[in-house]
Formats: C-alpha cells, sequence, structure tokens
C-alpha cells in the first residue's frame, strides 16, 4: 500500500471513530473552485475533450448552471466571490484584498461556523491574512512568496512556511488539508474553502501522467500544453476525493458541495464541445473568459436538474448567509442574489442581469464595463453584442433596431446605477 493510500485509509477510520457528526442541522459548506477551468472543460456542459467523471457524476445528481459567469482573471473573482462585491465597488489591484473587506469567512464564522481554506491564496496580507478574513485555519500556496506550486511545492500552513522536498505533489497536499479538516470533530457546521492550484500553468505531468517526475525540484518551466488534459482529469480526481471523504464520514447529506471555475481557460488552450471548437479566453471579457462550470450538489435536498438563467459570483455570499441563518450586514451593499429558492426548484426566481467590472491592475478610468442577460451584453461604450450568435463579440448589433430597445434599456440601466455606485467602501 502506498503512502498516499495508507494515509487515506487512516483518515477514514480516524472520521470514523472520532463521529464528526455536528448537532446543529445548519449544513456545512464545501465551495471548490478550480484555477482556469472554463466551462467547456466538464463533460457534463458538452465538453468532450477532458476525463471529468466525478465532476458529471455531480452534474448528474445535482443543480448545473449553464449560465454562470466569474471575473476574467483570477484576482478579481477572488475579491468578488469572498465579498459578494462587483470589483467597481472594492477592486484595488491584482493579487491583493482591501484589508477593510468583509468576507464570507468573517460571516460564517460569526455565524457560529468552522472556517478553513486551503489551495491557491494571492490575496496578499501576509501569514496574518487568511485569519484577518475570517478562516481559523488555512493551508496555502501563495500567501507572502511564490514558491514551486505541483512537484515539490512551497506552502504556508498556519502561519509556517514549508517546503516540500521529497516528490510531494502540491494539489495532493492541499486537498489532503480539506479532507483533514472535514474529518475533524465538529461541534458545529463547517465551511471550507477550496480554491484549487489546478489546472493553472505550467501545464506539466501529474502524478497520474506516465511521465511524472517527483524529483522535479520545483523546476516546472514554461509547461507544455499537452499536460492541460492530464491536469483537468486530475481536478476531477480531487474534486472526488473530497466527496469520498464527506460520503466516509457520514457527512453527506449534511454538506452542500458547489464547484465552480475562477475565470476561463488559458488562451492556449483550445478545447471542444462536439464539434465546435472553443478557444480559451482567460483575460478577456468575452464568454469564453467569464462562462465557468458551476455544479452544486446536496444529496436529499437539491433534486437533479439545470438552471438556464443568467447566475454569478456575486450570488454565493448571500447564499450561504440564508443557509446559515445568518443575516447579512446592513452596512455592506451586496450585488448578489440568495439562490436558495433556486437550489430548492431549478426554474424558480432568477437574475435578469449580471454585470462586470474589470481592469487587472484597479484602473478606474480604464475598466472594462458590462451588462448582461444570457443571450445579450451590453459594453459602456455602447457596443451591444448576441453572445450566442457572436460568442467572440465580433459584430455589434445596430444602435436603432427597435426589437432590442427594451433589451438595451434594461442593460444601460443597471451600467447607469452601476456607475453610480462605484468604489463604495465595505465599512
Amino acid at each position: 500500500m502506498r503512502y498516499g493510500d495508507l494515509r487515506r485509509f487512516l483518515l477514514v477510520l480516524i472520521c470514523v471513530l472520532s463521529g464528526v457528526l455536528q448537532a446543529d442541522e445548519r449544513p456545512n459548506v464545501v465551495l471548490i473552485m478550480a484555477d482556469d477551468m472554463g466551462y467547456e472543460c466538464v463533460g457534463a456542459n458538452g465538453g468532450t475533450s477532458y476525463q471529468t467523471p466525478r465532476l458529471n457524476d455531480l452534474a448528474r445528481t445535482g443543480l448545473r448552471f449553464e449560465n454562470f459567469h466569474s471575473q476574467p482573471i483570477c484576482t478579481p473573482t477572488r475579491v468578488q466571490l469572498m465579498t459578494g462585491l462587483y470589483n467597481h465597488r472594492n477592486y484595488i489591484r491584482f493579487g491583493l484584498l482591501d484589508p477593510e473587506a468583509y468576507t464570507f469567512g468573517h460571516h460564517l464564522k460569526s455565524a457560529g461556523y468552522s472556517t478553513y481554506i486551503a489551495g491557491k491564496w494571492q490575496l496578499d496580507g501576509g501569514l496574518t491574512g487568511p485569519g484577518h478574513f475570517g478562516f481559523d485555519g488555512y493551508t496555502l500556496w501563495q500567501v507572502n512568496r511564490r514558491p514551486p506550486r505541483y512537484p515539490n511545492p512551497g506552502l504556508e500552513i498556519d502561519g509556517q512556511q514549508i517546503d516540500f522536498t521529497n516528490g510531494e505533489y502540491g494539489p495532493d497536499l492541499v486537498c489532503q488539508a480539506v479532507c483533514d479538516f472535514i474529518c475533524r470533530p465538529h461541534d458545529k457546521p463547517f465551511f471550507a474553502y477550496y480554491p484549487m492550484i489546478l489546472p493553472h500553468f505550467p501545464h506539466v505531468p501529474t502524478p497520474d501522467s506516465a511521465d511524472w517526475d517527483p524529483t522535479a525540484m520545483g523546476k516546472e518551466g514554461k509547461g507544455k500544453n499537452k499536460y492541460f488534459a492530464d491536469m483537468v482529469a486530475y481536478t476531477d480526481k480531487l474534486v472526488g476525493r473530497v466527496i469520498d471523504t464527506l460520503q466516509e464520514a457520514g457527512l453527506r447529506e449534511q454538506t452542500l458541495v458547489v464547484f465552480i471555475g475562477d475565470n476561463g481557460t488559458n488562451i492556449q488552450i483550445t478545447s471542444q464541445m462536439g464539434d465546435r471548437t472553443i478557444p480559451g479566453g482567460k483575460g478577456r471579457t468575452t464568454d469564453n473568459g467569464t462562462h465557468v462550470p458551476c455544479i452544486v450538489n446536496w444529496p436529499g435536498t437539491i433534486q437533479p436538474g439545470v438552471h438556464s438563467g443568467i447566475s454569478d459570483l456575486t450570488d454565493w455570499f448571500p447564499t450561504f448567509a440564508e443557509l446559515a441563518n445568518k443575516p447579512l450586514p446592513h452596512n455592506v451593499p451586496f450585488d448578489g442574489i440568495n439562490l436558495v429558492p433556486v437550489l430548492k426548484d431549478a426554474s424558480g426566481p432568477r437574475r435578469q442581469w449580471s454585470y462586470c467590472w474589470y481592469h487587472r491592475d484597479g484602473n478606474r478610468d480604464k475598466a472594462t464595463q458590462h451588462a448582461r442577460t444570457v443571450q445579450y451584453k451590453l459594453y459602456a461604450t455602447g457596443e451591444l453584442y448576441d453572445v450566442i450568435a457572436d460568442p467572440q463579440e465580433e459584430h455589434p448589433l445596430a444602435q436603432d433596431a427597435p426589437e432590442l430597445k427594451q433589451t438595451r434599456a434594461l442593460l444601460q440601466q443597471v451600467l447607469n446605477e452601476m456607475a453610480a455606485t462605484e468604489w463604495q467602501k465595505t465599512k
């Protein structure tokens, strides 16, 4: 038996013997976010380039969102997701979360949840940053340095810098930290936030690749795109490992699991959805830059189905607050909606629109802004696109098209209202 297999066996044994079931009837929440994995990468969404059996199963037995949108790159997404606010309100620059921000970590901790984060940080704040933003513990990459992340990684674990040099694989270590947290004795519900390291560039072999090299001491190089498929498959495998841990711990029906992507696929990658070719769109505001997978699973509570309405990152904070039975603070201008009614009935209430304010470095004069429905997207500069017929936004629609007058007016009103609320502080 390999060391990893033995460790997982012992973990399951500890889960069973320790009795991890909590008395509190509120659900546990596990939020998993893949790094650079667009909508087209998941088989359940129609993708045909990659093997994602565990995600497909979660979608088959849960609720799959067809029109969920993120920000075009990682830090803007993390800021928006964690605060429930569009970036025009509180985004400062790449690699930073406003130290004054109020996060879902704060909120769920104040609601009595145990909180933990493992994976990729990239939000500054030093070794005390994750605790400052509401997490009781952490196992993270890129807290206050940028060491290797894949073979023989460097991680920060609860305030300590730890370098691994015996062939360890970074994504395995952070996934194990999530599983260890799940299996701790809990007398109250928990929130595990798992912003994955995979499948971000550099594209290198995984432990399941034929040419995996555990002696690669941080020599990640520039990566080779041929390994992206291996990395997506390993992402799927680690999601399955978390699900198996919940099942083995007897917590599966007490736990809401959410899987999302942080932005579109790397622009060097081209994928297939049947006979459709989908270029990676990371860093762009076209749909292939913001359209990401969203799968929600909670056995016995969420019925299998598909939600076709528009939704985005800001919706999860108020949803978690509802599930935790902890009202949102009145002094924070949250932008999202509570998705609990949608989780209970996929055909239930839905958004009319979503909004995006995007500039990688926080430049407020040059930011790209748009409001959108499922089909139409209006930029602050006036261009309106039918993103179903024209996903690469090459042909703006006529300004005076009478059949689009109502749509244009709705989206322009959103843009005007958002412009009037720019940079409202959260405290």
